[in-house]
């Protein structure tokens, strides 16, 4: 008998498959019945507006998506920044960058630029430049940016202004020249990567709008930026004080520090001045000698200190609601100052560059207690102002230099220092001695004559936190100088201390850390372990305190 066939596969199947006639389990999470037969179209349920549209937008861009090649990943490194880059810019947003934050304090914050020329410019100092033998310290204007508290609910119609001041190129050049690489090949490069990064950025601050509406007048600082700063670098810091009511006026300085700035004087073609160095010049236009470092950093403080003496005046004249002739755009709002402007509260300030010249512009030969409320308002107080005292009342030094010269120790006005923490952690000779030991000393000497000053180091933080270049570029900035402190609590207790120390101008009564007795008397080394532990932990984690009028002289804590 024959073997038996196997089975047909296709019999197999088919005693599988189910019978047409049975039916399917509605109930089934996975399997829904099928039908063959189509349905008329008015049984099927009706589209949404936003569903018809979709369906023409996929009916159209699907064929469109097949025909574009798979990008690999190569491909895909290079076209996809591209493409964030180019809808970043196109939306006005910083590519590789951030935007700076708004204000905090009870106000809201307003900016003015004004550049005013004097009556006559003043020469400062003998220096010309090699290639056209024109003056290099000739004072023809001031070009300061007011940066003041407004009513919360006032808005500008004038655009903002940018954080790199127009042209770009301008800015750039300076910087390369800071590279020691300014040449047709590296200038646009650096164009167009200040362009890119921050073209687009803008103060958050309105523009020319008035004061805040009040009875009470609000006090003066005038700041004094940096070495390869402008006027635009420390938006944050002082507009956070401006939004607590403070009317700030920073300045940008026209010695050679700045990477560019462009002059405009009534009646001539604006001119550009960039950073220079001591090769760029010569001793005087009859003397051709080389300029060296110490001479150039003398003429440069000895102009800054010019600057910052013609801006006070020029707020006093503000104040006394005088005309005040602008170079740029003629402000609308500057008649709401009038009358506004404390000057008992009157300080100096500034950062790095900025803080050697605020200690010597409040040398005590310059400080009269006379002039101290004085209204200048006469072209010919404004042109001789300058062989007059410094009225500022207070300083706030902000990592005094190291390579910008003796620091001035002759000061009786009151004085907070702070050191950011890499500037008090990296030892340095200054003038052959410790550099944290040289203004520790200068301090406390201001102390015992005064009876009002701050030494103080503020942890985790570097030489840029209080500028606003770790807001943009945080990561890179982190990175590179080791800042440890999350940045905008960084900037929050630099404003803090400093707007207590506004504060105690006016009641002559410490609070907060400015109550606190010293900790440290050297960097990173307790004063003692009761100190240590009497110290507010909130406050250990972010401060030393070197030198305070809470510890007598040779405290221990």
């Amino acid at each position: 008998m024959p073997p038996e066939s196997p089975p047909s596969p296709t019999l197999e199947l088919t005693s599988l498959s189910p019978s047409p006639t049975e039916s399917i389990s509605p109930d089934s999470p996975l399997l829904t019945p099928t039908s063959t037969t189509p349905q008329p179209a008015w049984l099927l349920p009706s589209r949404t507006g936003l569903q018809t549209t979709l369906h023409k937008a996929r009916t159209i861009t699907t064929p469109l998506l097949r025909r574009v090649p798979r990008l690999s990943l190569k491909s895909s490194l290079i076209y996809i920044p591209l493409l964030y880059t180019l809808i970043c810019l196109t939306l006005s947003i910083p590519p590789f960058a951030s935007r700076l934050p708004g204000y905090t304090g009870p106000y809201s914050v307003g900016a003015i630029d004004l550049e005013v020329p004097l009556p006559k410019a003043q020469l400062i100092a003998d220096p010309v430049f090699k290639d056209s033998h024109t003056p290099a310290f000739e004072l023809e204007t001031v070009l300061f940016t007011i940066y003041y508290p407004i009513n919360k609910d006032v808005k500008s119609h004038k655009k903002p202004l940018y954080w790199i001041p127009k042209p770009i190129s301008l800015t750039a050049k300076g910087y390369a020249r800071f590279a020691h690489a300014d040449n047709l090949f590296i200038r646009p490069i650096f164009t167009f990567a200040l362009w890119l990064i921050a073209g687009s950025i803008t103060i958050p601050a309105q523009v020319d709008v008035p004061l805040y509406t009040s009875t009470l007048k609000s006090p003066v600082v005038v700041f004094s930026h940096g070495m390869a700063s402008s006027r635009t670098d420390y938006t944050n810091y002082l507009g956070e004080l401006a939004s607590r009511g403070t009317v700030i006026a920073a300045i940008e300085h026209r010695d050679g520090s700045s990477p560019g700035s462009f002059i405009k004087v009534p009646d001539q073609p604006a001119k550009n001045r960039i950073h220079f160095r001591e090769s760029d010049l010569l001793a005087s236009p009859s003397n051709n000698t080389p300029v060296d470092t110490p001479s150039l950093k003398r003429h440069q403080l000895a102009f800054r200190d010019a600057e910052i003496f013609y801006t006070i005046q020029l707020l006093q004249r503000i104040n006394a609601n005088s005309s005040i002739p602008c170079t740029r755009s003629t402000p609308e709002s500057l008649a709401s100052f009038a009358s506004r402007l404390d000057f008992q509260r009157l300080i100096t300030a500034g950062h790095s560059y900025g803080a050697t010249a605020t200690l010597q512009a409040i040398k005590s030969s310059h400080n009269s207690d006379s002039n101290s409320n004085s209204d200048s308002n006469s072209d010919s107080d404004f042109e001789d102002g300058y062989k007059s005292p410094n009225p500022s009342v207070g300083g706030i030094a902000l990592d005094p230099g190291k390579e910008s010269g003796p620091l001035n120790a002759d000061i009786n006005i009151p004085l907070l220092v702070i050191h950011s923490n890499s500037w008090s952690k990296k030892m340095s000779i200054f003038f052959g001695r410790p550099h944290f030991d040289t203004v520790r000393d200068l301090v406390q000497d201001v102390l015992n004559r005064t009876g009002a000053a701050w030494f103080l180091t503020s942890l985790g933080t570097s030489h840029p936190s209080v500028s606003d270049a770790p807001l943009i570029e945080h990561l890179l900035l982190s990175w590179t100088t080791g800042a440890s402190l999350n940045v905008k609590e960084a900037l929050k207790e630099y404003v803090r201390v400093s707007d207590d120390f506004i504060k105690f101008l006016g009641s002559k009564q410490a609070e907060g850390l400015l109550d606190e007795k010293v900790t440290h008397k050297e960097y990173n080394k307790w004063v003692s372990d009761e100190r240590k532990t009497s110290f507010p932990k909130d406050l250990a984690r972010l401060w030393e305190i070197h030198v305070s009028p809470a510890s007598p002289i040779d405290s221990k804590g």
